[in-house]
């Protein structure tokens, strides 16, 4: 019987052991493998912090604050399960999330991965002190992008993201880690490349349990360049309260040189936290991206080019009768003006005056002149996802959609409307041209790198039109300030050189015309163009409303 025992025991022994050896070797063999061998090299990536951008005076729009990324190295993941609900427990995050995540960023088995950004100190600390649990874990130093001013500029500096997946084989052959964070739109996309700084990078030796032994070496990071743009804050900041969340934009240029001192398109967002719940598509920049019908503000164009093609004189006159008659159907026009000459369509905004230039010069003679003053076309402005808009005509018609041509299509288009289309930053060109005599200028954003002044966009274009065309169209948009008839009057504001051109232009069935109002002003301190758009605001006289507030505001400023 003793021997029995003894015999059982025995082989219970063997047993145990056997099956201690099959799973210490064979299941948890790699795992142990791993911690015998795991005093290996590490690369952590570090950021180079990106540039700053300022506005013309010198306050700051962009900056960048310190933050801590987690980050999972592929390669050293033991127990992924275990590790993924730590981080649920400590980020508070569903660890589906993390997961979804980690696999979307993976990248490849020894690039460092982030799964959550952003963390706090004490989070941080909490995952640092349980590294020798998941030594595949660190917490990695970082920046986080801050715009002080929130709102304000939000549509021209943009914002910066992750690298989209389906590019980060492209991007990284200029110089882009996987985890690196690029523009997405505005200026932060645009001048991506001297934003950004340069990576560096430590290589450290790191024991079984993720533990630094030591540091191998170490290439410091390089910040990207600092940009200082033309826009004036202070500009924006008016602009932005005016339009109190009203869907439409504000581009006032300097004339003079085609810098943009303000370019805000309402409503708009907080960079900082980007969600906004608005309607009214925050995110788009109508300033350059939403295209819009023009109105009346194309009949500027229209008397140009009637004029300068001398198909007219300022004497030329027509009769209103309140309506254009064209086989059975009837264009209208807002009163019925009788007689006027071109200086007196400008100030009434005649409709049947341009209905008759429209048939005097065709479709032809007027998309001509529009792209010359830089309507369907692209500005070239220093920005990304900027639209052309849209002159039509007979040839573009057929092209696209295999139509005719008709007459009701010219006299729709002499007065701003049909097909037309045009962005707010086009029309504020398209009148800085014509106050400076037919001079184009290169709307621009940029002013310095590293307080480098950048002259890249100091070139001038004499339009080809006569001077005598333009002296006679500017003395009809002064007008219709000056008039106590004309459609701006409200602009005539005492101690101030002001003219321009409303427009109210329809829009879809249902909905509220757009509202429009374009000019320039001769000051003491700089010669602006501006326009001033209402996304289906009504009457064009609430446009002038809106450009009065602002003009009174930058009088009181002193900074005209």
């Amino acid at each position: 019987m003793r021997v029995k025992i003894i015999r059982f025991i025995i082989v219970s022994l063997f047993i145990m052991i056997t099956i201690g050896l099959i799973y210490f070797q064979a299941i948890r063999g790699q795992y142990f493998y791993n911690l015998s061998t795991n005093n290996r090299i590490r690369v952590v990536p570090l950021e180079g912090w990106r540039g700053r951008i300022l506005d013309r005076n010198g306050f700051v729009l962009a900056d960048n604050r310190m933050t801590y990324d987690v980050m999972i190295t592929p390669q050293d993941v033991v127990d992924i399960k275990s590790l993924f609900r730590f981080l649920s427990e400590v980020l508070g995050v569903n660890q589906d999330k993390i997961m979804e995540t980690y696999r979307r960023r993976k990248y490849a088995p020894f690039a460092p991965v982030v799964v959550a950004d952003d963390l706090s100190r004490e989070k941080a600390m909490v995952i640092e002190e349980n590294k020798y649990r998941f030594p595949s874990l660190f917490i990695q130093e970082n920046y986080k992008r801050l715009y002080p001013y929130g709102r304000n500029s939000a549509h021209v500096l943009g914002y910066v993201g992750q690298i989209d997946l389906s590019k980060i084989e492209e991007v990284t052959e200029y110089g882009y880690s996987p985890q690196a964070q690029v523009g997405k739109t505005g200026v932060e996309e645009h001048y991506d490349a001297y934003l950004r700084g340069q990576e560096g990078g430590l290589q450290i030796e790191v024991n079984s349990r993720g533990q630094q032994v030591r540091l191998l070496s170490i290439k410091k990071p390089v910040k990207g360049q600092d940009i200082t743009l033309t826009i004036d804050s202070r500009v924006q900041q008016m602009t932005m309260e005016l339009l109190e969340e009203k869907p439409g934009a504000i581009v006032v240029l300097d004339m003079n040189n085609g810098e943009i001192l303000g370019m805000t398109s309402s409503p708009d967002f907080d960079l900082n936290i980007r969600t906004s719940g608005k309607i009214n598509s925050p995110f788009l920049n109508r300033a350059i991206k939403g295209v819009f019908p023009p109105g009346s503000v194309f009949k500027v164009l229209v008397a140009l080019a009637a004029l300068d093609s001398q198909k007219i004189s300022v004497s030329t006159t027509f009769k209103c009768v309140g309506y254009y008659e064209l086989g059975q159907t009837k264009f209208g026009c807002t009163h019925a003006h009788g007689q006027e000459n071109l200086i007196e369509s400008l100030v009434h905004s005649c409709n049947i005056y341009y209905y008759h230039l429209g048939l005097v010069l065709g479709e032809n003679i007027i998309n001509r002149y529009a792209r010359l003053l830089g309507l369907g076309r692209l500005t070239r402005v220093d920005l990304p996802y900027e639209k052309a808009g849209l002159v039509p005509g007979r040839a573009q018609r057929l092209a696209s959609s295999q139509k005719r041509w008709y007459t009701g299509d010219t006299l729709n288009l002499s007065i701003g409307q049909g097909d037309t289309l045009v962005t707010p930053l086009q029309l504020a060109r398209m009148i800085a041209t014509v106050a400076r005599n037919g001079i184009e200028v290169q709307p621009h954003v940029l002013m310095a790198i590293d307080d480098i002044v950048v002259n890249k966009f100091s070139f001038e274009r004499q339009m080809p039109v006569s001077p005598e065309a333009f002296q006679i169209v500017k003395k009809g948009l002064r007008a219709a300030v000056t008039d106590n008839e004309g459609t701006a009057h409200v602009l005539d504001v005492p101690g101030l050189y002001v003219a321009g051109k409303t427009g109210t232009a329809q829009s879809q069935p249902g909905k509220e015309h757009h509202a429009w109002f374009v000019g320039y002003i001769e000051g003491q301190q700089k010669d602006i163009a501006f326009c001033v758009f209402l996304e289906h605001g009504g009457s064009s006289h609430n446009a002038c409303l809106l450009a009065k507030e602002f003009l009174l505001r930058m009088q009181e400023e002193k900074m005209l």
